[in-house]
């Protein structure tokens, strides 16, 4: 699926539902057992125990401490901080969108931005201080690309320069933040604390030093032919 590059929804749903077949094909006793009712014939309870372990999760007890940790997991239910986590990051930061309060901050910066290198090192800081403020990824990616497109079309760099600035910047350092949205979610899906796994995401910290870097030697820095700017 993920070859064939498969929307992402119904490749969870088929995921789900493959895994819930394997399960009733290869361990029925133990899905049967997870039911917890002997009123129930074979198929309700099959049924019954499958939509326990999607909801509720699955507890393992084979007594190998390693295998039970893996095979353990919550279900939806234990994502549902995450979920409010979620929605409530993304109402904070419509509010501060909407209120301007942000776009202010941006202005303010940008005034420092002489140079292509202050102006991606600009955008750089803007996406991760969002990160931090409006705890949500989406907010970092969507609110900076608002804000400095204009000025990069204005400088005459292509618009790839800010996706690739937003991308390094924005997407990779929102798993390093404990309260945003992505960094709970994979401390959530981990198990790990986003703290003790920061300093071995070295993809994450590596990235927006490079981003930066590129953007006050010139490296890779795209620039928009004369016609395009006038326009």
């Amino acid at each position: 699926l993920a070859i064939r590059k498969f929307p992402p929804l119904p490749t969870i749903l088929i995921g789900a539902l493959v895994g819930a077949l394997m399960a009733i094909v290869l361990q029925p006793e133990v899905v049967i057992a997870l039911a917890g009712s002997d009123e129930l014939s074979r198929s309700l309870a099959l049924a019954k125990g499958v939509w326990i372990a999607l909801a509720n999760g699955f507890v393992s007890t084979t007594g190998v401490a390693a295998v039970d940790n893996l095979l353990t997991r919550g279900g939806m239910s234990s994502m549902l901080t995450t979920i409010w986590l979620i929605i409530c990051a993304l109402s904070f930061g419509a509010v501060l969108e909407h209120a301007g309060m942000l776009e202010r901050l941006i202005r303010s910066a940008l005034r420092a931005a002489h140079s292509t290198g202050s102006l991606i090192l600009t955008t750089a800081l803007t996406c991760i201080g969002i990160n931090i403020v409006a705890a949500d990824q989406y907010i970092s990616i969507v609110l900076p690309g608002r804000m400095y497109k204009a000025e990069f079309k204005r400088r005459g760099l292509d618009p790839r320069n800010l996706s690739r600035v937003i991308e390094d910047c924005g997407t990779l350092t929102s798993p390093l933040v404990p309260w945003n949205t992505c960094g709970a979610y994979m401390a959530a899906t981990l198990g790990v604390a986003t703290f003790a796994y920061l300093p071995f995401a070295f993809f994450n910290l590596i990235n927006p030093v490079v981003s930066v870097a590129y953007g006050f030697l010139g490296i890779t820095i795209t620039k928009l032919e004369p016609e395009v700017v006038e326009i």
